[in-house]
């Protein structure tokens, strides 16, 4: 069988269950004699509880118990400093003891037979703190003089950067987003004995079952975490947070399952978000447009009690060639829940700082900005001395200005019109780490014709069912819609995490490996049965295509459908499993994907109306395994970073820390209404330094770079430069 199912637009395997209402999500599980618990939010953000009194909850109908740090059984911390598959969203446990960190934090937890019984009881909690004055902001404590969170140093980048000839000082920054996936997060909690069962809305059933087992205290075989449907996560479901805990010592405590759903409010302060980043970039050029000098300094906030790190500075060392870069971030503690990746962390609010920084640098040598990157184009990751395992951003960058029509663009601001319009284009270039890590899938084939694929990975709606189902197709040729697949589930062999865009490139290999593991076996088999047509053949001169074994020489049609060879041998099915990981030799060369942005925006004066009229994108991935989910995520984050430029941000009161825009009413998202028809293209050439397939994760990239390409065009249309994110109209009207 030929291999056009890789690369081609397959539609979504699980797309009819999601359409038809059919796919269960964690919270839809159909069980028997569940109770709901619903969280008693702290409304501080600094102190301590002094009363909890919830005896007229206690007397409400329908209520079972209320649970707080006075009377709730222990929890442990994960022990995510000394082992792998052990992170949680926050490191102490929830009921610990009686301080606050943050506003929103469960302080109790009322379950009763019903969730409006739940919901009614949790109002008449009633709790009285000891308030002492919160840090909210980063302005609220003094700037930090201790060792960076992170650092890069090469060259002299300070002393370079007095004597060039061309500088830029710029700071900017970009505030506090929320994730807010349309499916909020939620367990169910089912105790069998000392066994508990997860159904869980998550970005990683391993790690999760492993801090479950952790943190409630029972051995890994005992903890089991089913998650088929995940209704996307942005990295907010990456690692577990209070509520599952919560739920599992609820239902412990019950011996009843119990239900715990974050309400839209608490997905904004008790399940991560993106912090809040000040960054001040020097850039130091010669007149010719050449970088001699680049700093970057990043101040970002954590929680009181974690350390999260956005990772701001990755792309700074390698994106550009310049001889002397230094770059540090440092840390400020605040009374917030702790912070957590947000799709793209770190070099997403990172980028929108380099980039902008490079498009100033470009006016003020009146240069092309498209230009001044090619200028500074990095041959070999100067960061690490090592060469890049695939790297074409020249040729993006010429496929995107030839389709966008970028050498019509007049440089001059507010020259370009649409009728009353002013058009205003922007570019930037986007780059995010290419890695994978370690797999292990189950491939299995069965004597009624079908297949199954199996591995405790999960799908948060990238299209990961269907990736193993190609790869299956194309080791068999047996038709995708016979493929079953099955993830979302501890029991079944290790998976990766879907993060970090890592996931495809990481299962790929294990699913192509265990598929030809099971077809060597159905090789063995075909030649060692005494009934089979290759009875006593050499295994070497099979092949199996199109469903059939068959020989090298003759067509599929030829052949003997694996099924019937099965029957033969009176088999009910063969399984193959492999367990895959990255090898040294992957080391030795960097592997990042790269991409440009270009847009177009409109500005009408008389209204004060902006609007992004025209996008497109081109990438540079890799190989291409599934066109029409590829798509799909570019364009998704694209539209996620029209958000992050326009409209996104996290608003906190001073005085108690609590998100004024706690809900979809006044968190602004893009719409339909925002976003033009948006165009996509790839330049696809293989990285087989990370799979055989040559394939690189697209879950990410996407959104990066759009941010810094959306403020260029602002700024090509009006001359107001913003900084600060997000854009607003008032910026603008000056």
């Amino acid at each position: 069988m030929s291999s056009s199912v890789i690369g081609a637009a397959v539609s979504r395997v699980d797309g009819k269950l999601k359409v038809t209402g059919a796919a269960c999500y964690a919270v839809d599980h159909p069980i028997e004699n569940l109770a709901y618990g619903v969280g008693v939010p702290s409304i501080i953000a600094n102190g301590r509880i002094t009363c909890i009194d919830s005896s007229e909850a206690e007397k409400m109908p329908g209520v079972i118990t209320v649970l707080h740090h006075g009377n709730a059984d222990p929890l442990f911390r994960p022990a995510n400093a000394f082992e792998q598959n052990s992170r949680a969203g926050e490191s102490r446990p929830p009921f610990e003891d009686d301080t606050v960190y943050y506003y929103g934090q469960f302080v109790a937890l009322v379950v009763a037979n019903t969730f409006e019984q739940a919901q009614e009881a949790a109002a008449r909690v009633k709790v009285d703190y000891a308030e002492s004055k919160p840090l909210v902001h980063v302005g609220d404590v003094p700037a930090p003089t201790g060792s960076p969170a992170r650092h890069y140093m090469r060259g002299d980048a300070d002393g370079t950067f007095k004597t060039a000839p061309v500088q830029v000082d710029v700071t900017y920054t970009t505030p506090a987003e929320t994730h807010n996936p349309m499916e909020m997060h939620g367990t169910i909690a089912v105790w069998n004995g000392d066994k508990v069962t997860l159904y869980e809305t998550t970005q990683g059933v391993v790690n999760h079952q492993h801090v479950m087992s952790e943190m409630v205290g029972v051995p890994l075989e005992d903890v089991h975490v089913i998650s088929p449907f995940c209704g996307s996560g942005f990295g907010g479901k990456l690692f577990p947070w209070p509520h599952s805990m919560l739920a599992a010592m609820a239902a412990r405590r019950v011996k009843r399952p119990v239900k715990v759903s974050v309400p839209r409010t608490m997905m904004f302060t008790t399940v991560g978000h993106r912090p809040f980043t000040q960054q001040r970039v020097h850039l130091g050029a010669t007149q010719d447009g050449k970088l001699i000098s680049l700093q970057h300094d990043v101040l970002t906030p954590s929680s009181i009690i974690d350390d999260y790190a956005e990772n701001c500075t990755e792309p700074t060392p390698l994106l550009y060639s310049c001889p002397n870069v230094t770059a540090q971030q440092h840390l400020v503690h605040l009374n917030i829940g702790t912070p957590t990746p947000m799709r793209g962390p770190g070099t997403t609010p990172g980028l929108f700082a380099l980039e902008s920084a490079m498009d100033e640098l470009a006016i003020k040598l009146n240069l092309d900005p498209l230009e001044v990157r090619i200028r500074n184009y990095a041959e070999t990751d100067e960061s690490t001395n090592k060469a890049f395992s695939s790297k074409h951003l020249r040729e993006v960058y010429q496929k995107g200005a030839d389709r966008f029509g970028w050498s019509k663009r007049n440089p001059k601001i507010g020259s370009m019109r649409d009728g009353n319009l002013i058009l205003g284009w922007g570019m930037a270039s986007c780059t995010w780490p290419a890695g994978r890590s370690a797999a292990e899938v189950r491939v299995r084939l069965n004597a009624d014709g079908t297949a199954r694929a199996s591995s405790a990975t999960q799908d948060i709606g990238t299209g990961t069912y269907t990736v193993f189902a190609q790869v299956v197709s194309e080791k068999t040729g047996i038709p995708v819609n016979k493929i079953d697949v099955v993830l979302g589930d501890s029991s079944l062999p290790p998976g990766p995490m879907s993060g970090g865009s890592t996931g495809n490139a990481s299962v790929l290999p294990a699913i192509a490996k265990a598929a030809e593991t099971v077809v060597d076996t159905l090789m063995e088999i075909a030649v060692k049965t005494e009934n089979s047509p290759f009875h006593n053949a050499d295994p070497k001169t099979l092949k199996m295509a199109a469903g059939r074994i068959h020989a090298q020489d003759q067509s599929p049609e030829s052949g003997v459908p694996f099924g019937d060879l099965l029957k033969m041998r009176r088999l009910a099915g063969i399984d193959g499993q492999a367990k895959t990981a990255p090898d040294e030799s992957s080391r030795k060369l960097s592997s990042h994907t790269f991409g440009a942005q270009f847009c177009e925006v409109t500005w009408d004066p008389g209204i004060a109306r902006l609007r992004v009229s025209r996008w497109l994108t081109v990438m540079d991935a890799g190989r291409i395994i599934n066109h029409k989910t590829a798509r799909n995520q570019i364009l998704g984050g694209v539209v996620m970073g029209i958000g992050m430029g326009l409209f996104e941000e996290t608003i906190y009161d001073s005085r108690n820390g609590k998100p004024l825009n706690n809900n979809f009413a006044d968190y602004i998202v893009s719409t339909n209404a925002d976003i033009p028809e948006l165009d996509c293209i790839f330049v696809e050439y293989p990285d087989l330094n990370l799979n055989e397939y040559g394939a690189r994760g697209v879950g990410e990239i996407g959104l990066t770079g759009v941010a810094s390409a959306l403020t260029m065009a602002v700024y090509h249309a009006t001359g107001i430069r913003v900084r600060n994110l997000p854009i607003r109209i008032e910026q603008l009207l000056v």
